[in-house]
Parts: structure tokens; C-alpha cells; sequence
């Protein structure tokens, strides 16, 4: 997904919240309570799964995650345009910040947190 693709689903957002008058909800913490709530279904539908269940969802299962990915984001775009917030620069920021704090050398293959390298 490019930078236009981010500004193009922001745009299309703005305008159905906007048609429906719901930015009087979409405050900042409103968002980020929604967004967590779908995170949450989306976790909800692995419950239970074993790790090899969850690598192979049978397509009903794959087509709620779909969904459910397609909500977390719709919240993720609304929230970082109401703080003004460029998702893509912020993700290439944190990338850079992640290199640093996981040095392919000192992490590869382990899952460890950088304090605990």
C-alpha cells in the first residue's frame, strides 16, 4: 500500500463519516477504544486455535479475519488523520528506530525484547 493508497482510503473515509455526521464520535480516544475492539475480534476468532489451525483457516474463518483486518485499519486511518499523524513516515521511522534496536546479528532467530539482548 503507497502513500496515495493511504491518502485515497483517508479521503474515501472522510467523506462516509462525513455524509453519516458521525466525526462528532470519531474523537482521538473513541478511535483508539474501536480499533482495539476490533483488534480484539480479530484475536477472538484465533482463540482455541492451535498454531497450526491458525496458519490454515478454512475460508469462512479467513473471510471474518479479512473483515476484521478490514475494520482495525479503517479505525488506524481515522485515528492517525484526526491527530495528523502520516502513517507511512511513521512506520519508516520506527523501522529505522527497530534496526537499531535489533541488530540482525544479535537477534536472528530469537525472539527476545532489545533490553534483553
Amino acid at each position: 500500500m503507497g502513500d496515495q493508497d493511504l491518502i485515497h482510503l483517508r479521503d474515501k473515509l472522510r467523506t462516509f463519516v462525513a455524509d453519516r455526521d458521525w466525526d462528532q464520535f470519531h474523537a482521538p480516544k473513541n478511535l483508539a477504544m474501536a480499533l482495539v475492539v476490533e483488534a480484539s475480534e480479530l484475536l477472538e476468532i484465533y482463540q482455541w486455535l492451535t498454531e497450526a489451525e491458525s496458519r490454515d483457516l478454512a475460508d469462512e474463518k479467513r473471510a471474518k479475519v479479512a473483515m476484521e483486518l478490514a475494520d482495525i485499519l479503517i479505525y488506524l486511518v481515522r485515528l492517525a488523520d484526526k491527530l495528523d499523524v502520516d502513517l507511512l513516515d511513521a512506520v519508516t521511522r520506527k523501522l529505522e528506530i527497530n534496526e537499531q534496536r535489533y541488530p540482525v546479528g544479535k537477534v536472528r532467530g530469537r525472539a527476545v525484547k532489545y533490553n534483553e539482548i
